[in-house]
């Protein structure tokens, strides 16, 4: 079983943990490492952690094999490197750091010291996820023509004004860090490398930081992508894949739906209306519980994570794209050697 430290103990840590501690047979948190003591001393005790005061603490612990960091986007950098001096595998949340000059240093780091590096796209594994996949490479949904994601909630009006994930150095995106990196992810895999963006930002409630992103992609292949996301509206969440053969979407704020519409097959003698589609349910799946297990099998396999690096430094390269655009007003290119 990998034994590992969780570093960060806000809502995002306290979910990881919970997630795992005592239900799996394949990692378990050992160690705990947050800003204050008093803040996290009662989730310590109740799921059997031992606090230390600093990361340093944590690092030259012999029985760490591991740590997941739920901490400030702009400290994983830091974070990540010293962890992989240390001998430890590394767990990260999502973005892995806000610039691709920053992520490249990160990823050297990990990679020359051997360590697994796994960043925490969680809805990858999901089983509705998984289906689109399947189609794709199946070919029944054909060629990649565009893909459409929504993702909303309304914790921006929830977030105090002094919290780190309300500052603008840690969401230079407005809101596609807390939310719209997901969707983006789903969109390199499926769509391949992205070659510019138009982004736009705003605010709608009272804060230090843009709530809403819309963002438009332009990919290699031609294919064109729109991802809509926002903290200040309502929960919600769909992702469409449009295929020169069928549509595939997933929608439900757990991604529950998952339907598969394919298209016509023969020439229409009336009015043009889709063949049946189907759609599937899938409930009660645990994401923070796939995304872990896979990491401590990664570990034990000694074999690379689930989530190809270079799909998240391509992404970080998307980001760089996309904060430009949101100040320069215009077409942003993706540049891969930044």
């Amino acid at each position: 079983m990998v034994r590992a430290a969780i570093v960060g103990l806000g809502r995002l840590g306290r979910s990881l943990v919970s997630a795992v501690q005592g239900k799996s047979p394949d990692i378990r948190f050992v160690l705990a490492h947050s800003r204050t003591h008093a803040s996290a001393e009662e989730f310590c005790r109740q799921h059997d952690l031992i606090w230390v005061e600093n990361y340093e603490q944590v690092l030259a612990e012999r029985g760490v094999d591991a740590v997941v960091l739920a901490t400030p986007h702009t400290q994983h950098e830091r974070q990540i490197i010293a962890a992989a001096a240390a001998g430890k595998h590394i767990h990260v949340e999502k973005p892995i750091t806000l610039t691709r000059a920053s992520a490249d240093a990160a990823v050297a780091a990990a990679q020359g010291a051997g360590v697994v590096l796994a960043v925490g796209f969680c809805r990858r594994f999901h089983p509705s996820v998984a289906e689109v996949r399947r189609r794709l490479r199946s070919g029944q949904l054909g060629t990649v023509v565009a893909m459409v994601a929504q993702h909303t909630t309304s914790t921006g009006q929830f977030v105090p004004p002094d919290n780190w994930r309300a500052s603008p150095r840690e969401a230079p995106g407005g809101a596609f860090t807390a939310v719209g990196v997901h969707s983006l992810d789903h969109m390199i895999e499926f769509g391949g490398r992205i070659r510019d963006v138009r982004c736009v930002t705003g605010r709608y409630i009272a804060g230090p930081s843009d709530d809403t992103t819309t963002i438009m992609l332009t990919f290699g292949s031609g294919a064109t992508g729109l991802i809509f996301c926002s903290v200040a509206t309502a929960t919600n969440f769909s992702f469409s894949l449009y295929g020169t053969k069928a549509l595939a979407e997933i929608s439900g704020p757990n991604l529950q739906t998952f339907r598969f519409v394919p298209g016509s097959t023969q020439a229409p003698t009336g009015p043009v209306t889709a063949p049946p589609g189907e759609a599937v349910e899938h409930t009660g799946f645990d994401m923070l519980h796939a995304e872990l297990t896979e990491f401590a099998r990664s570990i034990r396999e000694q074999r690379a994570y689930p989530v190809p690096l270079a799909d998240v430094l391509h992404g970080l390269s998307v980001f760089d794209a996309i904060v430009r655009s949101a100040h320069s007003n215009s077409i942003e290119k993706v540049i891969e050697d930044a």
